[in-house]
């Protein structure tokens, strides 16, 4: 890991103890991750289950832009 790489990671574990905002974009986040996991198990998806995957990925997608938007903000604070 690079000094980057941890002070990035240092900054998740900071925001993960003080922004609940941040704690529920995470379990979001992971909570969506495992619904795709169990729609993407699937051997054939019906068209209903694939507007249904293709929603899920965007909110999963809203959630990590979400916290990457606060770890900028986080970075930007503490520079």
């Amino acid at each position: 890991m690079n000094v980057m790489e941890v002070s990035e990671e240092a900054m998740r574990v900071r925001l993960r103890t003080e922004s609940p905002e941040f704690q529920k974009c995470e379990r979001e986040h992971h909570e969506l991750e495992s619904t795709l996991a169990s729609i993407d198990a699937h051997v054939y998806l019906t068209p209903e289950e694939e507007v249904e995957r293709k929603r899920i990925q965007k909110l999963k997608l809203a959630a990590k832009d979400k916290m990457m938007e606060m770890l900028r903000q986080a970075k930007a604070g503490n520079a």
